[in-house]
């Protein structure tokens, strides 16, 4: 049983996802409460011109665990990371997509690990023998593919670093959020080559995925010009550590 005396801090950040806000962030705090009680979910409203912003705070008006951020211009997925991490009180903190393709009950075993093996940082891994996938095959393809650029990059001894959930001991990520210098999709790595240069212990989880946009018509939310801007972000980011080593 995880002792529950620190708290859990669970960042979400947001673009446009009015349709599905209100009923995820209601659904995580009841997931989270079934084994962790000293909790807090912050919402990130990265810059949304929909009204991702007021039905937030209309679940955050039932539930006063919920917290709700929000800024006028778009900073994309790593910046409204940043922002919710600078925010976030727990003593361990977890990061966790607003869509709930990840199911929240993937950090109760997250946490277990993390107390149990005494690790600093748990991620879910696609890659992973045991994980189970419902996404459409482009994404695997990707998935795979930039593990690869990845592995002959960095050298890290990890199979996805960009899986929607992970969980991080605060001491570990504040420091190093503070100096994140990537604000798009390629930010994880960003700060997983970063912990491993602080010899973190980084541990690779099994996870569940269910692609809810699967039968939307927009389908995925990652454009061609997503994919490029990545691309480059990560040229700079081992651009970066190489001059950091």
């Amino acid at each position: 049983m995880v002792q529950q005396t620190d708290m859990l801090s669970i960042v979400m950040p947001a673009y446009n996802e009015e349709q599905c806000i209100y009923s995820n962030l209601l659904t995580t705090a009841e997931i989270v409460e079934d084994f962790y009680s000293n909790y807090e979910i912050i919402l990130v409203n990265d810059g949304s011109t929909d009204h991702t912003f007021s039905e937030a705070m209309r679940a955050r008006e039932e539930n006063h665990r919920i917290k709700v951020l929000t800024y006028h211009k778009n900073r994309g997925k790593g910046g409204a990371i940043k922002e919710g991490i600078q925010k976030a009180q727990g003593a361990y903190i977890a990061f966790l997509d607003a869509d709930l393709d990840l199911s929240p009950r993937h950090l109760e075993r997250f946490m277990e690990q993390l107390i149990c093996t005494e690790a600093d940082i748990v991620i879910g891994s696609k890659l992973h023998k045991d994980s189970r996938l419902h996404y459409p095959f482009t994404r695997k393809i990707l998935s795979y593919g930039y593990y690869l650029l990845l592995h002959l990059l960095f050298h890290l001894q990890l199979k996805d670093t960009q899986t929607g959930v992970k969980l991080f001991r605060a001491e570990i990520i504040k420091p190093i959020a503070f100096e994140l210098k990537t604000t798009g999709y390629a930010f994880d790595i960003e700060i997983l080559a970063r912990a491993c240069q602080k010899h973190a212990k980084i541990l690779e989880m099994p996870v569940f995925v269910d692609y809810k946009r699967i039968t939307e018509q927009s389908g995925s939310r990652i454009r061609l010009q997503d994919i490029y801007s990545m691309f480059i972000d990560t040229l700079k980011i081992f651009r970066d550590i190489r001059q950091d080593a």
